[in-house]
């Protein structure tokens, strides 16, 4: 199974690709992830998002196309894959089409978890994030036992330099504006299905289940 998730940040993208690559047994391609990835560890590619990326922007086609391109290709995606955070333009889309179609193996669903601008803001800026396990956690809705480490492996909980409020709104509006399309795009596809993601994590999976329930 091959799936896309759309949705404004702090939508739930990333709880839910977890629990749907739990479920199938198949990868978690997080683009924002592995950029950070890439920034960490100072590589050519991660340099040179690192500057968009510090504004609250998107990261220039080329470099994710290639990036997600060559992950698509491990071992690991040939049975399906969750890709979290791309595509993100409608280029990047039609890259992904050539690239599956390449390898006959073409998108199942594309899930869009909807939620409104305000509980975007107010999940984002409270957020903080395990660096090992990628779990995140929330000061209000989900706190950790220990309010500076991870719950699972202990290591210290950090603020990305991306979810301060203005920054938060700046990606919102990037994503109305880049993003959105991607709703018409795949809609014309029939691939489009639409999950209400205001409520709590557990809520939200019974919900994107029900509308993969054909599918699953």
């Amino acid at each position: 199974m091959r799936f896309v998730l759309l949705g404004l940040p702090g939508a739930g993208k990333g709880t839910q690709a977890r629990v749907l690559c739990q479920q199938l047994l198949i990868p978690q391609i997080a683009t924002g992830d592995t950029l950070r990835e890439h920034v960490q560890e100072g590589t050519t590619l991660g340099i040179e998002a690192r500057t968009y990326m510090d504004r609250g922007e998107y990261v220039p086609d080329a470099l994710v196309v290639k990036m997600v391109e060559e992950r698509l290709l491990e071992p690991d995606a040939v049975k399906g894959f969750v890709l979290d955070g791309f595509p993100r333009t409608v280029p990047q889309a039609e890259a992904l089409d050539r690239a599956l179609e390449a390898a006959d193996a073409p998108l199942d669903v594309v899930i869009k978890f909807t939620i409104s601008d305000s509980i975007a803001i107010q999940r984002i800026i409270g957020r903080f994030t395990c660096l090992t396990c990628k779990r995140t956690y929330h000061v209000e809705w989900s706190p950790p036992l220990d309010d500076a480490l991870c719950d699972d492996d202990q290591t210290p909980l950090e603020k990305r330099t991306d979810e301060d409020e203005l920054t938060v709104k700046r990606r919102l509006a990037i994503y109305r504006q880049q993003t959105a399309p991607l709703e018409t795009f795949y809609a014309a596809r029939g691939v489009l299905r639409e999950v209400d993601a205001e409520a709590s994590p557990a809520e939200v999976t019974a919900r994107m289940m029900a509308a993969l329930a054909d599918v699953l």
